[in-house]
């Protein structure tokens, strides 16, 4: 009876444990990092950034896999429902983990049970962008055009749920004035579309937008956080320009499938911080406009959660849902 026990007893600690994982063997092949939306868009231009170096450190080529749609849901069903082995990852958003819970009545997956956190990568501020046929100079402008013509001004977005979509749904209800919502499936079509004149406004992040702005194609009336940019020293914060309390800013992040052992977290954290502390990526980032913010998979994954709540109301008041 007594060895029965202590049978019994080891082997529910086996089971707790988890199976055994040969950590020093991981990885033994290339890896598939998921990026949910088009090439040429902010999440896209961060995957390629980080993916060559960090497939250095880990010793296996980096796969970048494109599966734009459905504001990103598409590609968070393709890793939710993937091994959890560590070869299969999401480059997540503020807004797959946390907005589209509350945008979409069903999803085909639960953004924050059906994911193992790893480490938030880096913030973006947001940047208040604008076709030249909008002839306003700063966010005070902007409004009184707006109000001017209810429904007549078509924002890009990419697609319901985006962040970009939030932002301009946030914008609407603070400032009080309506337009036209025009969904894409990446932040680089929606940018070329203002670019090409088919909608005239756009909240995009830094990255992808800077190239345009400094080229004079498109106009920045405002940067959307607390403070000024250092890449724009002279661009007014939404607050300064004619719209107080307007702040948004963003961030993304690595995740695998929950249940992937916590050896492989482990060893892909350190992977990607280590990444994130080169010299030469930093630079890549700040002239990109985004800010390295790496973080523990426990923080990471209390930022989740704490998100989806904070942009759940912001996302019920505003009347944001998937069509």
């Amino acid at each position: 009876m007594k060895h029965g026990l202590q049978g019994m007893l080891a082997i529910a600690l086996a089971v707790a444990a988890g199976p055994a994982w040969p950590a020093d063997a991981y990885p033994s092949k290339p890896i598939r990092i998921v990026i949910p939306f088009a090439p040429g868009g902010t999440v896209d231009i961060l995957g390629r950034v980080l993916g060559e170096q960090l497939g250095t450190r880990l010793g296996q080529p980096i796969i970048i896999d494109n599966r734009p749609g459905a504001g990103g849901n598409i590609a968070a069903a393709n890793v939710a429902r993937a091994d959890p082995d560590g070869y299969t990852l999401f480059l997540g958003s503020m807004g797959t983990q946390s907005m589209n819970g509350a945008i979409y009545a069903k999803l085909p997956f639960d953004p924050i049970a059906d994911f193992a956190p790893i480490t938030r990568l880096v913030t973006s501020a947001n940047l208040l962008v604008v076709h030249s046929s909008i002839k306003a100079k700063s966010v005070k402008e902007l409004i009184d055009y707006l109000k001017a013509r209810p429904g007549q001004v078509n924002y890009a977005s990419a697609g319901i749920g985006s962040f970009n979509h939030i932002s301009a749904a946030l914008f609407e209800m603070m400032a009080d004035v309506k337009m036209t919502h025009v969904p894409y499936k990446s932040g680089g079509q929606a940018l070329n579309s203002v670019l090409a004149g088919e909608t005239q406004l756009v909240f995009q992040t830094i990255p992808a937008a800077v190239p345009y702005i400094q080229s004079g194609k498109l106009r920045a009336l405002a940067v959307c956080s607390e403070e000024r940019h250092p890449l724009f020293p002279d661009l007014p914060t939404a607050s300064e320009s004619g719209l107080p309390g307007f702040e948004i800013n963003t961030w993304y992040g690595m995740l695998a499938p929950a249940a992937t052992p916590r050896a492989v977290i482990d060893k892909l954290h350190g992977a990607l911080v280590q990444t994130l502390q080169d010299t030469a990526i930093r630079k890549r980032l700040t002239e990109l406009g985004l800010d390295a913010a790496p973080d523990t998979p426990e923080q990471f994954a209390a930022l989740i959660k704490t998100d989806a709540v904070k942009w759940g109301k912001v996302i019920k008041t505003a009347g944001v849902v998937a069509e």
